[in-house]
């Protein structure tokens, strides 16, 4: 990864692709039906619910990095698949913390610190990562449920800029599974593609 580069390209944006991601994240599990909190994802041994507690996890995280709130009450990376009170409640609570976490983040502060294993990231890369985690996790919610994406080239771009070199270090962890090659190879596919193929995810 250039890093300058990235971070140039992501600095103007950040603040976009968070909120962009946040709205696919909550749309995506407002559009779960009753008979579907138990379907399989692409996230292979999770259900919809397990996702939905990850994805609301790993964003309370971030906006305890951050200074805002004490974090979830669970293991993001061990949901129980039980709720307490409603999904959409879990992920609304999730976003309003860690989009009020990110509010205290001035546009010129160089870099902040992130629940990765890097720790300290470039502010547009962390910003961008965290929307990551709330976009991918929208994108398996949604296509677990019958849903159309809510992935789009523009945004699948700003996150893959951010995602190429960071995510390597964490396949180690589980954290994505490895690249899904294609013949055809990265540029004769949509960008959306390539981001998912990338996460360890098969398109479609």
């Amino acid at each position: 990864m250039n890093t300058t580069t990235t971070v140039t390209s992501l600095r103007p944006v950040w603040r976009e692709v968070l909120a962009v991601s946040y709205l696919a994240l909550e749309n995506s599990v407002a559009g779960v039906r009753d008979d579907q909190w138990d379907n399989a994802t692409p996230c292979s041994e999770w259900t919809v619910t397990q996702v939905v507690q990850h994805a609301a996890g790993d964003q309370l995280a971030y906006a305890k990095m951050l200074g805002v709130g004490n974090g979830p009450a669970y293991d993001p990376f061990s949901p129980s698949g039980a709720v307490d009170g409603t999904a959409a409640e879990l992920v609304k609570d999730a976003v309003e913390q860690t989009a009020a976490a990110w509010a205290t983040v001035a546009d010129d502060t160089e870099t902040v610190p992130t629940p990765l294993p890097h720790g300290d990231l470039p502010t547009p890369v962390a910003a961008v990562m965290c929307a990551l985690d709330a976009a991918v996790h929208a994108w398996d919610i949604a296509i677990a449920t019958g849903r159309p994406s809510p992935l789009d080239d523009e945004l699948a771009g700003h996150l893959l800029a951010a995602a190429r070199g960071i995510v390597e270090p964490l396949r180690q962890w589980g954290a994505y599974a490895p690249v899904v090659e294609t013949a055809g190879g990265p540029s004769s596919t949509p960008v959306v593609d390539d981001l998912l193929r990338y996460l360890g995810r098969t398109p479609r």
